[in-house]
């Protein structure tokens, strides 16, 4: 299963520093299939995004998920990808950037031609520069927006309802964001998705270092500095941890107030069970933490 990560720190300019995987020999005995890219996405100071990704066809190309990286901006988001369609690629890693938007996504869609051809009656088929189902879906997103003159949250819930309806489905995760906004979407309920609002108080000498075996973050800034953040699973023990509902959509503003609505209650109208899936989906979508 893909990882995914957020964190929206409000008008806070703050620096966190991210590892998204542990070292090669390490992941080599923890797991029976390896992670096939991984990368960052922050928008700066300055609002302007920067993307960092790199595809990892074999242990030896891991130095970038293993070391280091430094980002300062308001929203960030991470991905660690296990590829269900599309090839070892800088093109086919998440996140992706269309329109200012920074995009990531969890989860599995099949009959992309109906998707293709809808792209092509919108208008942002040309957005699709890769092979993955996930560029095409923010594709889809993108021109929802468009159509909704700049509403990121009407577009979003306009392009995955006509998802649900016409798409068979196995999971859509969705991490959105803008430099000031972002959006996380569980749906329906195959993987799960969680928000940790640190809007409140931390709790006495608590530092902000979150961690999983892909994905870790660090910042002394945030350690007294409000924030909400969004991961696959939980990345310590604090109870506030939350799992979305399936088909709830959260948006958290600019001045981190959070929105919450199910704008999906109902599952696809084609729904995919793990039974539905090729066997190397079946693997990617499931590979143990």
């Amino acid at each position: 299963m893909c990882r995914l990560f957020g964190l929206h720190a409000g008008k806070d300019v703050v620096t966190a520093t991210f590892w998204l995987l542990n070292a090669p020999d390490n992941l080599a005995a923890q797991s029976r299939r390896n992670p096939d890219g991984t990368g960052l996405g922050v928008f700066d100071d300055r609002g302007q995004p920067e993307l960092r990704k790199q595809p990892i066809a074999a242990w030896q190309n891991a130095d970038f998920a293993t070391e280091a990286h430094d980002m300062t901006g308001t929203t960030f988001i991470a991905h660690v990808r296990y590829a269900t369609t599309g090839s070892h690629s800088v093109l086919n890693t998440h996140p992706f950037l269309q329109d200012d938007r920074i995009f990531a996504h969890n989860g599995t869609l099949g009959d992309l031609d109906v998707l293709d051809e809808r792209l092509r009656e919108v208008g942002t088929a040309n957005l699709v520069r890769g092979q993955t189902d996930s560029e095409r879906v923010f594709a889809l997103i993108t021109a929802s927006i468009r159509t909704h003159d700049g509403d990121v949250s009407a577009g979003l819930i306009d392009a995955m309802q006509w998802l649900a309806a016409h798409v068979p489905i196995y999971a859509v995760n969705v991490l959105l964001s803008t430099a000031t906004e972002m959006w996380a979407l569980r749906y329906p309920e195959p993987h799960n998705l969680y928000v940790l609002d640190r809007r409140s108080a931390p709790p006495p000498r608590r530092e902000f270092h979150l961690r999983t075996k892909r994905i870790r973050a660090r910042s002394e800034y945030l350690r007294v500095r409000p924030s909400v953040v969004f991961a696959s699973e939980p990345m310590d023990d604090d109870p506030r941890w939350r799992l979305l509902a399936p088909g709830e959509l959260v948006h958290v503003d600019s001045a981190l107030q959070i929105t919450r609505s199910v704008p999906l209650p109902d599952p696809p109208r084609h729904q995919l069970r793990r039974p539905d899936l090729r066997p190397d989906v079946e693997r990617a979508l499931h590979t143990r933490a």
